[in-house]
């Protein structure tokens, strides 16, 4: 027989669990909802007691590993940690490795040693609370605030306000003592459930192993499995059903595998653009490089390419360098028009005002050069680089003639910690050429539709693009007969609204190189 133990979130105790664990049992397992110390006494409970820590709550998970009935052969132990739970969950898990048939990480990310829960945690302001904190006890989020700690889709409002009056302050030191991992024994079979409304997925998974960066080779590797879940990031209290179904396929080894890149094999961005295009003049300028059209005798229009990200910094060649943006680059140089691409700094999540900033500089630069017609320009933006059209949607300058977004993310993902920040595009009086993935990630794909809603109430100037057959980066990812239609489709709608008005004309459907 299978027992789960389940580990919950900061701030919650065991009886978030309640309703998930009666649907294990019903289905023949054992559940045991861990009582983490301090945090199920309850709203005007005891509290925790001085020195409550990390390791205080491994010894808690520890207790229910040694308490739970050794007498079957196979190890039957699944250990589930949600948030803030996977810690005292990985850290128990090492200490008792002959125990543990599976753990599983709900909607929560892989924690490496030495790390403190904090690191975790994507919410820059809630880093900052518990950093600047010089209390023992974190007070419990608001109503209000829930949403700051994951997304609460689905989550009834009777549940949601039964979080809000169950929640219990957080010993602080939980969330600041470093996480040791034993690493004697071989880490046990590992799921990832990843809850869709919150912004993750397993498409989304494989995309970041795509990129080739060293750090994700570990979601590839042999013990590690996904399951999707369509809900927000507290399934217990959204979708308990869901919940138990998908932990009782974790623990019979089903999951999603994914496939490592081979030695030599190229990451998804270095793919060839699937558009043939002429070769055309490159310069390098600091961060920005330039692809100019065959005639630079008279100032021609511009177009800025801004990649999406987060890429890690360590990611090379970088995004400048990709065929896909030098392919972009080359195709508006062989439409008369200056290419550029910017390589700016979206190495994290939470990286967007530095890298807003790079921008702003890019376009300053492609301005000033004298082969540049400065009052005609615009800016192509991709995947999260979406996010990076805020400012400019919100006040556009009289030169910058439309944006274009291609599989934009057009509102921060809610697993990304950014709901308090400036970056939550909005249409306006700028035309927009937005390009549509068909099988778009659900969680993106939300964005935009909220987007074209709100474009139809501003009636902004909007040429919408479908690629019905294409996936989010289709360029890398897609047959060049999917995706071809689609990128010209977009070039030529960017730049019918680039040379709309004035200026010496650019054929958007010829090539001048």
């Amino acid at each position: 027989m299978t027992t789960f133990i389940l580990v919950a979130g900061a701030h919650t105790g065991g009886w978030i669990w309640q309703e998930t664990a009666e649907r294990l049992r019903a289905a023949g397992a054992a559940a045991l909802p861990a009582a983490l110390t301090g945090l199920d006494a309850g709203p005007g409970g005891g509290g925790a007691p001085p020195g409550t820590d990390l390791e205080t709550h491994i010894a808690d998970v520890l207790a229910l590993i040694d308490g739970a009935d050794p007498t079957t052969e196979s190890r039957d132990l699944v250990l589930v940690g949600h948030d803030y739970g996977i810690h005292p969950v990985l850290g128990a898990a090492g200490r008792r490795p002959e125990r543990v048939a599976r753990v599983v990480h709900l909607d929560t990310g892989i924690p490496r040693d030495g790390d403190p829960p904090l690191a975790l945690i994507q919410d820059a302001g809630l880093r900052e609370s518990v950093t600047s904190s010089a209390g023992p006890l974190l007070p419990p989020p608001s109503a209000d605030d829930w949403p700051r700690y994951g997304s609460t889709a689905g989550v009834p409002p009777e549940a949601l306000a039964r979080l809000a009056e169950r929640a219990v302050p957080q010993p602080r030191a939980t969330l600041t003592q470093p996480l040791r991992l034993t690493g004697s024994a071989p880490p046990p079979p590992t799921t990832g459930v990843l809850c869709t409304g919150n912004g993750s997925s397993i498409a989304l998974v494989e995309s970041l192993v795509g990129l080739g960066d060293p750090r994700f080779a570990v979601l590839a590797a042999p013990h590690v499995d996904f399951l999707d879940l369509a809900t927000g990031h507290w399934p217990m209290l959204s979708d308990p059903a869901g919940l138990a179904d998908v932990l009782l396929r974790a623990a019979a080894g089903e999951g999603h595998h994914l496939v490592p890149r081979k030695p030599g094999q190229q990451p998804a961005p270095q793919r060839p653009f699937p558009v043939p295009v002429p070769e055309h003049a490159r310069e390098r300028h600091g961060d920005v490089d330039l692809h100019l059209p065959a005639d630079t005798q008279h100032p021609a229009p511009a177009v800025l390419l801004v990649h999406g990200g987060p890429v890690p910094e360590g990611v090379r060649p970088t995004p400048r360098d990709w065929p896909s943006s030098r392919g972009y680059a080359q195709l508006l140089a062989s439409r008369g028009v200056v290419g550029a691409v910017v390589d700016h700094r979206l190495h994290d999540i939470t990286d967007f005002a530095r890298a807003a900033d790079d921008v702003a500089a890019a376009v300053a630069l492609l301005r000033a050069d004298p082969r540049v017609d400065p009052d005609r320009v615009a800016l192509w933006f991709f995947s999260a680089g979406g996010l990076l059209s805020t400012d400019w949607l919100a006040a556009p300058p009289p030169w910058l003639r439309c944006v274009a977004l291609t599989y934009p993310v057009l509102d921060p993902l809610p697993n990304w910690g950014l709901s308090a920040s400036r970056f939550h595009p909005a249409p306006g009086p700028l035309p927009v050429v937005l390009t549509r993935a068909g099988r778009e990630h659900p969680a993106i794909a939300t964005t935009v539709t909220a987007f074209l809603t709100a474009a139809r109430t501003t009636a902004t100037p909007l040429d919408l693009v479908d690629a019905p057959e294409a996936h989010h980066a289709f360029e890398s990812t897609d047959p060049p007969t999917v995706t071809r239609p689609a990128i010209l489709a977009t070039t030529t709608a960017l730049l019918r609204r680039l040379t709309a008005a004035g200026g010496p004309d650019v054929s958007p459907g010829t090539s001048r190189g």
